[in-house]
């Protein structure tokens, strides 16, 4: 294995940590360089407004194994991870959160079970959740059991992003066609051999949450609109029992109006209005959330833009000289790509698939 191809690369999406950096560094970097093999750790900075950017090219200075993906706008976290995961090279590639509610030190034990197994996929799984809050707990709890109700029992039951990936994996994520995959059900419809490791969630380490109640509710939206039909079915027999119970009101209605008391009905005509309503607006709704997924399809926007890589800016150890156009003086091959790195990149980014 050459330098250029680590053991094991680190994915850590953020988006405003700078809180929070520094104790990760701390917990990640001494767990990694222990392992006494190559690697990298691919920060992607998620359009972060904060001092986010200037820590990281800091620590970089001192920990050279520290890569730097910077999005050009924040595009969500699944896009981020994906992002991370498209641009690793490492033999296999662990994806964690910067918050240090998932332990670095665990990522040991995934490399090794994966090794010792044989095994393509690793998951984190959270044993103790007792550090969240009771809202989170239960929404998370019922997330879990619908998802695992609508695509089969093959989802890790709280098993979120932290996770550990082998090579063929990511090349087959790489293979969807999915703008906007949600991970944590895409990764284990792929079928590959997986196991767990079961460890207890800690509280953040500095900072605050970002996903906030809305981003929670388009992540479960998502993860039921992109992998199952069943809302279109729900509609479907929404609208079966909604005939049912107007056949009902027609047979009272004809009956109240045989025995000349129609004006007594207006309160079931009533509720029945509402409920038909109802009906109505929510089919449209779910009706709606497919084809939304199709129109983002169609227009076939990428979910996310790389602005820059500092992979691209390694300098090669030993530059042939080339002749300047310009000055007609030599110039090292490793500045001359680095003068043209800018327009490849931005011409030429990688999106999610």
């Amino acid at each position: 294995m050459t330098s250029r191809e680590p053991a094991l690369s680190v994915v850590v999406p953020m988006f405003n940590e700078e809180s929070v950096l520094p104790l990760l560094v701390e917990r990640l970097r001494p767990v990694l360089d222990g392992l006494g093999e190559p690697y990298e750790v691919v920060a992607v900075d998620d359009g972060s407004t904060d001092a986010t950017p200037i820590i990281l090219a800091g620590l970089r200075r001192g920990w050279p194994q520290l890569r730097i993906v910077r999005l050009r706008r924040n595009s969500g976290h699944q896009a981020a991870l994906t992002a991370g995961l498209f641009r690793a090279r490492g033999g296999y590639v662990a994806s964690i959160d910067a918050d240090l509610q998932d332990p670095p030190e665990v990522l040991v034990e995934m490399l090794r079970l994966a090794r010792d197994e044989t095994l393509d996929i690793v998951y984190g799984v959270r044993a103790d959740r007792s550090t969240d809050t009771a809202f989170k707990r239960s929404t998370a709890g019922l997330y879990y059991r619908l998802v695992r109700r609508l695509v089969g029992n093959t989802v890790p039951a709280q098993a979120g992003d932290f996770r550990l990936l082998s090579r063929a994996t990511v090349e087959a994520l790489r293979e969807l066609p999915e703008r906007r995959p949600v991970l944590r059900l895409v990764v284990p419809w792929l079928g590959f051999p997986s196991g767990e490791v079961r460890y207890v969630r800690s509280l953040r380490a500095a900072g605050s949450t970002k996903y906030s109640l809305s981003r929670m509710v388009r992540l479960a939206t998502d993860s039921i609109t992109s992998f199952s039909g069943a809302p279109l079915r729900l509609a479907t027999w929404l609208g079966a029992g909604g005939m049912l119970l107007c056949t009902v009101m027609l047979v009272l209605a004809i009956i109240a109006y045989l025995r000349d008391s129609t004006v007594t009905g207006w309160a079931s005509l009533y509720v029945a209005v509402l409920f038909l309503g109802a009906v109505q607006l929510l089919c449209l709704g779910l009706l709606g959330e497919y084809i939304a997924r199709i129109y983002a399809a169609v227009q076939g926007r990428p979910s996310y833009f790389v602005g820059s890589d500092t992979a691209d800016l390694i300098e090669d150890p030993d530059p042939d000289p080339l002749p300047d156009p310009d000055l007609g003086e030599p110039l090292t091959r490793s500045a001359g790509a680095a003068a043209a790195a800018p327009v490849a990149r931005n011409g030429a980014t990688r999106s999610s698939r």
